[in-house]
């Protein structure tokens, strides 16, 4: 997963100028973000506060390490189906 330029807690203060009422535009200039960035944050992080953005980037790395164990376990278990079926 691509990892951010900017942290929990600059998003968190990005988002606080936007609801002051700095425009959009402006903020997004300043940051060297685009719109889109901006806008995507918003739905996702509007209305956290910092300890709630860490610990839904926290389940989010830990749920795609689980998905990927998932993944490994599931390639043995259809090896091992494929060399016994052999047989």
């Amino acid at each position: 997963m691509k990892r951010s330029r900017f942290s929990d807690s600059q998003i968190f203060a990005i988002l606080k100028q936007a609801e002051s009422g700095v425009p959009v535009r402006e903020l997004c200039r300043e940051h060297g973000m685009s719109n889109a960035t901006f806008y995507k944050w918003r739905s996702k992080f509007g209305g956290m506060d910092v300890s709630l953005m860490k610990r839904l980037r926290d389940l989010e790395q830990e749920n795609s390490r689980l998905k990927r164990m998932y993944a490994d376990v599931q390639m043995q278990c259809d090896v091992l189906k494929e060399v016994l079926g052999k047989k």
